[in-house]
């Protein structure tokens, strides 16, 4: 039995474990695509990796088949904000940057998380952005607390983004509530106005993620009906993490070993790695 709040599914301690055993899925699958990232592989390869680790671990990826999606991951290159289709065509190539949506389904529940990686050499524009789309993530995430509000999020999320270089803030697209369903009530707006909006509560589980582009913040879905690309053609970033709101604040679900320095700095529970 689930508890509801305002429409948002209310999880209780044992099924935010639930939650949090489906996170680590995909934290391992995230884990094996970026140290699998290089010149040369084809991103049909990096899904075929994802869907062995969530395979291997008794889970099911939550992407493959979701209204028809082809992947178990979403694999976007360079102007491709979200939604690309893994391809054996396409092969990543040195100075590239790619962006991996990866979820997964365990006992049930769902984990959902996303990185952007950069391919070889870097261009240093490109790192700056990356890590003002992954810090304004963060920021949000120290939004999910109990007694605060939908827009707190939003706006914690969308004044990082403008203050830290001004970058292209993507608004067609954004987190949304997790748990027996991948996408759930309600949409996280990456924009918003603090104080304003639903109230958050103990067990909410919201995916937090946003999207910025190096150009404007205007995208365009192509012919393909899935995958999405910034309208002036300049790369895009994009970051999530599926977290639970608790009493002593955000569990971050999909946490990776590579984020316990910062879980750790920003004051969040700490999970138990």
């Amino acid at each position: 039995m689930f508890g509801k709040a305002n429409g948002v599914q209310i999880k209780t301690p044992e099924q935010i474990a639930g939650m949090r055993a489906a996170g680590q899925v995909v934290a391992r699958a995230l884990d094996t695509l970026r140290a699998a990232v290089r010149p040369g592989v084809s991103t049909l390869e990096l899904d075929s990796l994802a869907e062995k680790v969530i395979r291997d671990a008794g889970a099911v990826p939550s992407f493959k088949g979701y209204h028809g999606f082809p992947g178990s991951i979403c694999a976007s290159v360079n102007e491709e904000v979200v939604h690309g289709i893994p391809s054996a065509e396409r092969v990543l190539a040195d100075g590239d940057i790619i962006s991996m949506d990866c979820g997964a389904v365990l006992d049930g529940w769902h984990g959902d998380s996303a990185i952007t990686v950069a391919v070889g050499q870097a261009r240093p524009e490109d790192l700056r952005m990356m890590e003002v789309c992954e810090e304004s993530m963060w920021q949000g995430i120290a939004e999910l607390r109990p007694g605060k509000r939908l827009g707190d999020i939003g706006h914690a999320i969308d004044h990082h983004i403008s203050h830290n270089g001004g970058y292209g803030n993507v608004r067609e697209y954004g987190g949304h509530g997790i748990g027996t369903e991948m996408h759930m009530e309600p949409h996280v707006l990456n924009h918003g106005r603090r104080g304003k909006g639903l109230k958050l509560v103990e067990g909410m589980c919201l995916a937090i993620e946003p999207m910025t582009t190096l150009g404007r913040q205007d995208v365009v879905q192509l012919d393909d009906g899935w995958t999405v690309v910034t309208r002036d053609g300049k790369r895009a970033a994009h970051f999530e993490h599926s977290v639970a709101i608790t009493a002593d604040g955000p569990l971050v679900l999909t946490a990776r070993e590579s984020n316990r320095d910062k879980i750790s700095q920003m004051g969040f529970v700490q999970p138990s790695w």
